[in-house]
């Protein structure tokens, strides 16, 4: 069983313990609908290629780190998607859950996944304490405030939007969790591998505002033109398509560039050169 599959497996597995009969089935449902079918996986894979690149000595630990992220991910989509916020109709190339589930499931699945996140990371590195500690604090400092997700989130309700943070928050934060989870469990420090995560979380949402600009509806499995729609920050509208698929250039040679030491580090920089060239929809590859 490879990597991908196993983390499939072990999402899964934090599914399947809502799979009990005083859970309501209308809920069971919206947890499974949120999560699947997957989206590219990228936080947790990204999280997974450094475990592997510093050795993958604890893999449970590694597993379970990962798919916290991801479940994280999946709990921001559902709560991102909802009318107080982008009101999208259509994620993953179906409908958002609160269309098929209405609002009220969709915010309790939304706050479920987030525990759900939590409950996998500890079940799964209960083994080392140690780990398990740095890994607790690493994750919730992405996700919560002040410099998570939700932070990220937050900014779109300010009057004036400080660009670099919203976007460090909403986007690099993830991206800054997996490669620090990645490293830390394989016992190696994880802020110096906190630069990769926000150079790569940067790279994402710079491919994602040109998508949104660019791509079609079909081609990306969400709405495209929300930027505009919703009066947000658009790097790609900002700047230009073309200079904004060389900043995205830029960003990814950075990152390879600056992968700390490591045992497998030259794989790991053709992983995330790679992954880098999947950021933007296939119509643009060859621009990029």
């Amino acid at each position: 069983m490879d990597v991908s599959e196993r983390l499939e497996r072990t999402l899964s597995v934090a599914l399947s313990r809502s799979d009990d009969p005083g859970c309501p089935p209308t809920l069971r449902t919206a947890l499974v609908y949120a999560v699947y079918p997957a989206g590219h996986r990228i936080r947790p894979k990204l999280s997974l290629a450094v475990s592997q690149a510093c050795g993958f000595e604890n893999p449970k630990i590694s597993l379970s780190a990962a798919a916290s992220i991801e479940l994280l991910h999946c709990a921001s989509l559902v709560h991102d998607d909802l009318p107080a916020f982008d009101n999208a109709d259509i994620r993953r190339g179906k409908p958002t859950l609160h269309k098929a589930f209405g609002e009220q499931v969709a915010l309790l699945a939304g706050d479920a996944l987030i525990v759900m996140a939590f409950e996998t990371l500890a079940l799964g590195s209960a083994s080392d304490p140690s780990i398990l500690s740095k890994l607790v604090q690493i994750v919730a400092a992405s996700v919560g405030a002040p410099r998570g997700i939700v932070a990220g989130q937050a900014w779109e309700s300010e009057q004036r939007i400080n660009l670099a943070n919203y976007h460090q928050e909403k986007t690099g934060a993830l991206f800054a969790a997996a490669t620090m989870a990645g490293a830390a469990s394989c016992n190696y420090d994880p802020e110096e591998w906190r630069h990769l995560g926000i150079t790569v979380g940067e790279s994402y949402q710079i491919a994602d505002d040109i998508r949104d600009v660019c791509a079609s509806s079909e081609e990306i499995g969400k709405p495209t033109g929300q930027d505009e729609a919703n009066n947000r920050p658009n790097i790609a509208r900002e700047m230009g398509v073309d200079q904004a698929v060389q900043l995205l250039k830029r960003m990814i040679s950075e990152a390879i560039e600056n992968i700390p030491k490591c045992p497998l580090r030259g794989k790991l920089q053709e992983q995330i050169a790679a992954e880098g060239q999947q950021f933007l929809p296939e119509s643009m590859r060859d621009v990029a």
